[in-house]
């Protein structure tokens, strides 16, 4: 019940205070006032939900949202300021703010923003905001746990997010759940894909077209902004986006308002933008290739995610997930190859690698001779070279020697775990001398 919640607003200027006020009155909100940063600590243990401006003389609006954070993190915070600064819009949002609006704030955002604050709980974060993290993403390292987190935390609010890493790391993963811990959730979310269009096609691709604004434009087209409208577009390899587009991408970004190409007529739409690439976009940025505004509006809040050599933890998991619903397992020889590989190709080349190797495998078991070639060879390390020095009837034997270990010598069971018959087993124990 809106009546039943108290709304804190922190603010230095008293006409401000009392604009707000009355606009959260007309919501049916209850609101405490408070001029400085400790009048808001104060307040907060009263309160609902804070608004919190964040130039203020003496304590910041930064400085009051890490105290915040420390002695009520279930508090949520939303952050007004009429200086825009991508590093102020980071650290709040790393710090736990809910939201960042711009002054002159427009009240039905405002509300909206309270109103999704107060009546709508992040699917992914239980009442004790322990993270839940969803069964199509594998996070056992801690390093992807942390992107999880940040991008679990960021979800809610409608800050642009940057995601950023290697070819095959799972960008797109990352993109689906952002969108599906966000309010937008029962929205669409539109994938285009930057670097996979022809240069003279990205913007009408992006924002549509008339009929006849072109040859071959024999009817109107939405284009992905309109179509997405109320959800999230996410534009994956941002960094191949033509210059000659930037200037009208950028325009969307900052007023939602864009150009049929071959219209007059001005449309606008509501959407949540998520961009990813592997390029070192401030590296373009230098070398002209890309605007550097447009770069500071992307990276309103970047997200890094490690190449899988990097998480060598979650190399196994992935493994296992990719071959669930194979009925495939690895041996302990083959685990040991997966662990010792660089995966330059990371998620993707793992994934690629490991359906080749369940449609190889002769059972149910896979072995290090099912792995790619250049898998094998790049693995040999101390540890694993023991495994590959000898044919192939080696490499079984050995295979076989530890799944008796595993099941303490019995034969039905280690058949079983091999994904051969018994007989075939003790057969080739026959041929090995075992």
């Amino acid at each position: 019940m809106r009546s039943s919640a108290c709304i804190a607003i922190v603010d230095d200027e008293s006409a401000q205070r009392e604009l707000l006020a009355t606009a959260l009155h007309s919501a049916g909100y209850k609101t405490l006032a408070c001029a400085d940063g400790r009048e808001a600590l104060e307040a907060a243990a009263q309160c609902s939900l804070m608004l919190l401006d964040v130039r203020m003389p003496g304590m910041s609006g930064l400085e009051v949202l890490e105290c915040v954070k420390k002695e009520w993190p279930a508090l949520p915070v939303i952050l007004l300021t009429a200086f825009i600064d991508v590093r102020d819009a980071v650290a709040a949002i790393k710090a736990g703010a809910l939201d960042y609006l711009e002054k002159p704030v427009d009240i039905d955002e405002l509300v909206a923003a309270v109103d999704d604050a107060l009546g709508h709980a992040n699917p992914f974060l239980s009442s004790e905001s322990t993270l839940e993290i969803p069964p199509y993403i594998v996070a056992e390292s801690a390093s992807m746990r942390s992107v999880v987190e940040q991008a679990s935390r960021v979800a809610d609010s409608n800050v642009t997010v940057l995601i950023l890493g290697e070819s095959g790391v799972g960008k797109e993963v990352i993109a689906r759940f952002i969108h599906e811990a966000s309010s937008r959730r029962h929205m669409s979310m539109v994938r285009v894909d930057c670097g996979a269009l022809p240069e003279h096609l990205v913007e009408s691709e992006l924002f549509g077209y008339e009929k006849g604004a072109f040859t071959g434009a024999e009817a109107q087209r939405k284009g992905q902004f309109e179509v997405a409208n109320g959800g999230t577009v996410f534009l994956d390899e941002i960094g191949e986006l033509p210059l000659l587009v930037q200037p009208k991408f950028l325009t969307v970004l900052e007023t939602g308002c864009f150009r049929r190409v071959g219209g007059s007529r001005e449309f606008c739409t509501d959407v949540r933008v998520i961009a990813a690439t592997n390029r070192d976009l401030e590296g373009d940025v230098r070398q002209g290739r890309f605007r550097e505004d447009l770069f500071y509006r992307l990276n309103v809040f970047p997200l890094k995610i490690p190449p899988l050599r990097e998480r060598p933890d979650d190399i196994l998991p992935l493994a296992d997930h990719i071959l669930k619903d194979r009925k495939r397992r690895l041996a302990p020889a083959t685990e040991r190859l997966l662990r010792a590989y660089d995966w330059p190709g990371n998620v993707r080349e793992l994934r690629n690698a490991m359906e080749r190797a369940a449609i190889l495998a002769n059972g149910s078991l896979i072995l290090p001779h099912d792995l790619p070639p250049q898998l094998r060879k790049a693995s040999i390390t101390p540890e694993t070279s023991s495994v590959l020095v000898g044919d192939m009837d080696e490499i079984q034997r050995r295979a076989i020697l530890e799944a008796l270990e595993k099941t303490n010598g019995n034969k039905t069971q280690a058949a079983a775990l091999l994904g051969i018959s018994r007989r075939n087993l003790i057969y080739k124990l026959r041929d090995y001398g075992v």
